[in-house]
């Protein structure tokens, strides 16, 4: 492995461990040349995905790019760096087992949001607001209409399985 700060091709590996969602091999390495520390990710690819751009151009699917735009969305926002590797490797795992090799740009950023509004809503908005290619305000209020209405969907079904246990609960055998 190259090491990222001098270059050279001789690193050693300090330790090794699984991460703790088990999807991938973490490396603490160390260049014997400059005495750099830097770590290493090991993770299971099944197989070769191209992502198909807007444009129809063909580009090679990169977790990473994937990752930073995640990371841009949850800037400055409470949630648990574990949580959103966790989402990201649900993501790649879903990605992977669609069959497809080639899989669009909106199939991706439909379920990158599907996945932000799971973690934190304000990323949710801030990642739609740049993959919808938001132009006025009157763009993110229907986006937010469209959270809200979840919500409420939401509420109102867990009072409607609330109402049923209690319900059966309370019915004679």
């Amino acid at each position: 492995m190259r090491c990222p700060y001098c270059g050279s091709l001789d690193t050693q590996v300090k330790d090794s461990r699984p991460t703790e969602d088990n999807t991938a091999i973490r490396r603490r390495r160390v260049c014997p040349d400059c005495g750099g520390r830097f770590t290493t990710f090991e993770r299971v690819q099944l197989r070769e995905l191209m992502v198909v751009k807007r444009s129809g151009r063909r580009v090679p699917f990169d977790r990473d790019k994937l990752a930073r735009s995640v990371e841009i969305a949850l800037r400055k926002r409470p949630v648990e760096t574990e949580r959103v590797e966790r989402m990201l490797s649900g993501l790649v795992r879903q990605l992977e087992s669609l069959g497809d090799t080639e899989i669009t740009s909106e199939t991706i950023g439909e379920m990158v949001m599907e996945g932000l509004k799971q973690i934190d809503d304000v990323a949710y908005v801030r990642f739609a607001s740049v993959y919808r290619n938001f132009r006025e305000a009157r763009d993110f209020e229907s986006l937010l209409d469209e959270l809200q209405l979840g919500e409420r969907k939401a509420e109102a079904l867990a009072k409607l399985k609330r109402a049923d246990r209690t319900a059966s609960e309370s019915e004679p055998e």
